[in-house]
């Protein structure tokens, strides 16, 4: 029977990180083809075509007035990858209100810049991030 080599555990380990680092980078792709294929989904919408709600509220967050709820302006995380992949901090989450509804509702805009009052660029999503449109002024 040989005797195995002292190194060969070490050797093996080093197999499972580097087969491990690839199939993260296989499923959760952080390059900018990656960035422009999700910028490719996003549909837009024009300002007048959004709900007067939410007119109101993008309107508020140029303006920088305080809000309603407690999680406006709160950080979006993009768990769900639908938006351009930034740095964590970027996006930013504000309420569109629904107004037959006492809770906060599906209706969100959310706004990516790291200048709160002068975002880059706006989303809207009528149903709680799982689609969102590019909303052109």
């Amino acid at each position: 029977m040989p005797l195995k080599s002292v190194n060969q555990p070490a050797l093996s380990l080093r197999y499972v990180c580097a087969v491990l680092w690839m199939l993260l980078f296989a499923i959760f792709p952080h390059n900018a083809l990656a960035k422009e294929q999700v910028a490719l989904a996003i549909t837009e919408i024009a300002l007048s075509d959004l709900p007067q709600e939410g007119r109101d509220v993008f309107r508020q967050i140029h303006a920088g007035v305080p809000f309603t709820h407690e999680k406006d302006g709160s950080v979006f995380g993009n768990r769900e990858r639908l938006l351009p992949l930034q740095k964590r901090g970027y996006y930013r989450e504000y309420t569109v209100r629904t107004p037959w509804l006492k809770n906060r509702g599906k209706r969100r805009i959310v706004c990516g810049g790291f200048q709160v009052v002068k975002p880059d660029t706006c989303y809207y999503t009528a149903d709680h991030y799982a689609s969102f449109r590019k909303i052109v002024p």
